[in-house]
């Protein structure tokens, strides 16, 4: 069999791009060159286009892969039939690519918008696609698609950062009296918990709803559930299958971007600290906001199970989820027996699949 080219996406311009880059590694470390000819193309913070031409990934999450001397200007061309062009002084190099894979997280990335660039080249990409990646990156719109499917989550309030210019007190009036501290406040369109804040007094809610606004023109606060954070790893086009389910103990307040990433305060239990029955409503009500928002390819489904009366609560999906050597997705497959190498060979096929 002739080898696949693939593509690999990672950086962008979101705030994001760190996590993007260490998830990017692992991918790239783990995928065989025997099969794979591999194009790793990184976006700057500035939106540059960069094909990286050295084989060292562990440069990556620094970013000294810039200074490669051989890398050159790139970009996939909207023209069907393309592919990836690079640039090298007057030329345009031309390279046939068979699919790609966006390691990318957040705006720009995750959202749609790239996703639309691959639909019009008419290259096949793992992952959701466009419709499916803008609801899922909106909060606000993957409530109401859980809403309308019947699906168990948080109680919500959808407010606008621009009347906080003008009403901030009267928000906040609304939000006292629909909800009990503490309150989460959420961008509705930030991963990785970028933004997020945990408000357990009126002046905590005036700094998070100022934060998040920097972020987003659309905020999201919910009610707090107590319970264990339980997250299930989906897979699959038309059939989706879900992985064993996993709990993260944060250590912290909430799961937020320095517990994520930058501290060693959480720990992952795999499997989680839940029932079988219950685990299998956690698989289920995944399977069900995974088809619901029209999802393919792959994404990990969030929920909280309560303590009390262990009640099963969709919290947010996310559709390219981080596959650093941390990341709980390829966590998730690997405890459910396929290895993190298989799993990249497996979401390749699944997207060139989803185009045939």
């Amino acid at each position: 069999m002739k080898k696949l080219s693939v593509c690999v996406l990672f950086g962008g311009m979101s705030p994001e791009h760190e996590v993007s880059l260490r998830s990017a590694e692992s991918v790239l470390n783990n995928m065989d060159p025997e099969k794979y000819n591999i194009f790793p193309v990184g976006i700057t913070k500035n939106g540059d286009w960069v094909l990286y031409t050295g084989t060292d990934y562990s440069l990556l999450p620094s970013g000294e892969w810039m200074d490669h001397p051989g890398n050159r200007r790139a970009a996939i061309s909207p023209v069907r039939g393309q592919g990836l062009l690079s640039f090298e002084g007057d030329c345009v190099v031309r390279e046939r690519i068979d699919v790609v894979f966006p390691v990318l997280h957040g705006e720009n990335g995750e959202d749609g918008a790239m996703q639309g660039l691959l639909q019009l080249a008419g290259i096949p990409y793992v992952g959701p696609h466009v419709s499916a990646s803008a609801v899922s990156m909106d909060k606000t719109l993957t409530k109401l698609v859980a809403d309308q499917a019947g699906i168990p989550q948080a109680a919500w309030l959808l407010v606008r950062n621009s009347e906080l210019e003008v009403r901030l007190d009267a928000v906040m009036d609304q939000i006292e009296e629909r909800f009990a501290y503490p309150v989460f406040v959420k961008p509705a369109g930030t991963g990785s918990s970028v933004g997020v804040s945990k408000a357990m007094n009126r002046e905590d809610l005036r700094m998070a709803l100022l934060q998040a606004g920097t972020y987003d023109e659309k905020i999201l606060v919910e009610e707090f559930i107590h319970g264990r954070e339980v997250e299930v790893a989906v897979m699959g086009n038309g059939n989706p299958v879900a992985s064993v389910c996993g709990e993260i103990d944060s250590g912290a307040e909430f799961y937020d971007y320095d517990a994520k990433y930058l501290t060693d305060t959480s720990v992952a239990y795999i499997p989680a600290r839940i029932s079988e029955d219950v685990a299998e409503q956690v698989r289920e009500a995944a399977v069900r906001v995974y088809t619901a928002i029209g999802c393919q390819g792959m994404s990990r489904v969030d929920f909280f199970v309560t303590y009390e009366g262990e009640q099963v609560v969709f919290n947010e999906i996310n559709t390219l989820p981080g596959f650093t050597s941390i990341s709980m997705y390829p966590k998730l497959f690997g405890a459910s027996g396929i290895a993190y190498g298989q799993l990249i060979d497996e979401l390749l096929r699944l997207a060139m699949e989803a185009e045939e």
